[in-house]
C-alpha cells in the first residue's frame, strides 16, 4: 500500500496552492492537498485489492474520527490536520465527503445519469473549494456555490480529457443516458471509435461544462487581491484545456490536450488583467 512518505507525482492542469496566493495560505492548502492526493492514490494507484483500497480509505475515515473526538491522530498526515481544521473551522464532512468519492471509484465505475456524475462531483472536487474558502476566510452561501460550480466543471474538464486513460481502468464517466443518445455503446468506446457522433457527443459535455465553469467564474472577481487572481487563473486555465479539446476535434484518442509552459503566460495575463472569456470569444467550446 502506499506508505505515509511516498508521493506520487501527478501532472495537474489547475493551480491549487500555487506561488499567486499569500504565503501563510500556501502550507495549510499542501497540507489539505497532501491528505486530498493520497487518498485518492488509495483509490487508483498501485496494484491492490479493491479491498485492500477501501480498507485503506477506512483508515482516513477512522483519524478523522480520532480528530473529531479530541483524540491525536496516529499518522503524520493527519497529526498535520489538527491545527488547519481548529485554525480554519474547516468542517471535517469535507474530507469524510473526499473519501466516500474515492471509494466510489474503488466499486463503480458506470454513471447511469448526469446526475449521477454531479453527485460524484459534489464529493470529489466541490469539497476542496470549500476548503480552500474556509482557508481564505470567506464562506458565505453564494461563494460557495460559486465555488462549487467552478470545482465540479474542473471534474469535468478532467473527466473529458482522460476519456481514454479512464477506459484503461474500465471506467467510464459519460453518463450512459448520454451516450446511448447519440448512438454510441461501451463498446465503441472500447474500440476508440471516433466518429462524428462521439464528436458531437464530447462537444456537448465540453459546452455544458464551459457554462458551469462561467457560473462560478464571478468568485475569482469577488475575492480579493491575490486569493482572486488565483482563483481566476484555475478558471481560465480549465477553459483553456477545453478550448484544446475543440481544437483536436475532441479526438481524446490520439491525443490528451494539456497545458503547457507556453499557456501559462498567456493564462496569468488574462487572470491578472481579470479579463474572463467572452461568450463571443474564441476560446472555450463552442
Amino acid at each position: 500500500m502506499i506508505t505515509p512518505g511516498q508521493t506520487v507525482q501527478h501532472y495537474e492542469n489547475f493551480p491549487v496552492g500555487s506561488f499567486l496566493l499569500p504565503k501563510p495560505f500556501r502550507k495549510p492548502i499542501a497540507v489539505v492537498y497532501h491528505i486530498a492526493r493520497y487518498a485518492d492514490d488509495l483509490a487508483d494507484e498501485g496494484d491492490f485489492s479493491p479491498e485492500q483500497r477501501i480498507a485503506a480509505l477506512d483508515e482516513c475515515s477512522h483519524e478523522l474520527q480520532r480528530i473529531a473526538q479530541g483524540l491525536p491522530p496516529l499518522t503524520p498526515r493527519f497529526a498535520a490536520l489538527v491545527p488547519v481544521v481548529q485554525q480554519y473551522a474547516i468542517p471535517l464532512q469535507l474530507f469524510e465527503d473526499l473519501f466516500s468519492a474515492f471509494r466510489q471509484d474503488v466499486v463503480k465505475s458506470r454513471y447511469d445519469n448526469f446526475g449521477e456524475v454531479i453527485d460524484y462531483c459534489r464529493r470529489s472536487a466541490n469539497p476542496v473549494g470549500r476548503i480552500l474558502l474556509h482557508i481564505f476566510g470567506y464562506t458565505d452561501g453564494r461563494m460557495l456555490a460559486q465555488s462549487d460550480g467552478i470545482c465540479t466543471a474542473l471534474q469535468l474538464v478532467n473527466f473529458w480529457q482522460d476519456v481514454a486513460i479512464d477506459l484503461k481502468k474500465d471506467r467510464i464517466y459519460i453518463p450512459q443516458d448520454e451516450l446511448q443518445k447519440y448512438g454510441l455503446t461501451d463498446g465503441k468506446l472500447f474500440a476508440h471509435e471516433y466518429n462524428e457522433q462521439f464528436k458531437r457527443l464530447m462537444a456537448f459535455q465540453c459546452e455544458r461544462t464551459r457554462k458551469m465553469l462561467r457560473a462560478g467564474s464571478p468568485l475569482g472577481r469577488a475575492l480579493p487581491g491575490r486569493i482572486g487572481l488565483e482563483i481566476r487563473t484555475i478558471v481560465l486555465s480549465a477553459d483553456r484545456v477545453l478550448h484544446k479539446l475543440k481544437q483536436v476535434n475532441y479526438n481524446i484518442y490520439t491525443a490528451r490536450p494539456t497545458l503547457t509552459t507556453l499557456d501559462w503566460p498567456i493564462i496569468l495575463y488574462q487572470a491578472i488583467k481579470a479579463k474572463y472569456p467572452s461568450s463571443n470569444s474564441h476560446t472555450g467550446c463552442h
